[in-house]
């Protein structure tokens, strides 16, 4: 299957998980052995969204093929493809939950077993950037090096995930926005219970490494 057709369906999931409204946020795939990545038109409504009329641009965020402009966030992703060999995928959405964290600039701590899994550990938030140039990619990159957590909360804007694959961005971003949630209404109980760190390392190295089916050897 092309990247592009990839690319493509991937952004039903971003509705079909109620992570998007109107024409906001935006799936990106890396094309294997070049430097180039798929991402989604600027403004097209995601009814309209086929493999045709995904964009294909270089690591500098140039537009090489496809009639429409990319996506105004296209500069932020090709920045953390260019720092971030292997990425193979960047997602950002505006999720109602996981947003709301990010208006608060407050990191979503690690208090399910979910969580562990999946971030091992927090969710971190990076710096305030405006749209247009490099810095929303520099907050991500500078954010996520050397990070467990395959999402970044960007203060006062929304979610950007990354992933081996654009598949593995999206799923991020859906469970980004799951926890967010879950994490919200606990707070509304009361305060959440941490998780030590050790079963934190345990519980993200045993989904990392042992759940799910793996190939014969």
């Amino acid at each position: 299957m092309s990247v592009r057709k990839i690319v493509a369906d991937l952004h039903a999931e971003l509705v079909r998980y109620n992570l998007v409204v109107w024409t906001a946020g935006n799936v990106s795939g890396r094309i294997p052995g070049e430097d180039l990545f798929v991402i989604k038109p600027s403004g097209v409504s995601y009814d309209e969204l086929t493999p045709e009329n995904m964009v294909v641009c270089d690591l500098d965020g140039n537009l090489v093929e496809g009639e429409h402009a990319p996506s105004s966030d296209t500069a932020a992703h090709a920045y953390v493809y260019r720092n971030m060999p292997d990425v193979g995928g960047v997602v950002h959405t505006h999720s109602t939950y996981a947003s709301a964290w990010a208006a608060r600039g407050e990191a979503i701590p690690c208090v399910l077993t979910a969580m562990a899994d999946e971030f091992g550990g927090e969710i971190p938030v990076g710096p305030f950037a405006l749209i247009g140039d490099d810095s929303i990619g520099q907050g991500i990159v500078e954010t996520l090096k050397g990070h467990r957590s395959k999402a970044v909360l960007m203060q006062n804007h929304g979610v950007f995930s990354i992933g081996k694959d654009a598949k593995a961005a999206v799923k991020a971003a859906v469970m980004c926005e799951d926890v967010a949630r879950t994490v919200h209404v606990a707070r509304q109980l009361g305060e959440p219970l941490p998780i030590p760190q050790d079963d934190i390392d345990r519980l993200y190295d045993r989904y990392q490494n042992v759940y799910g089916q793996r190939s014969p050897r």
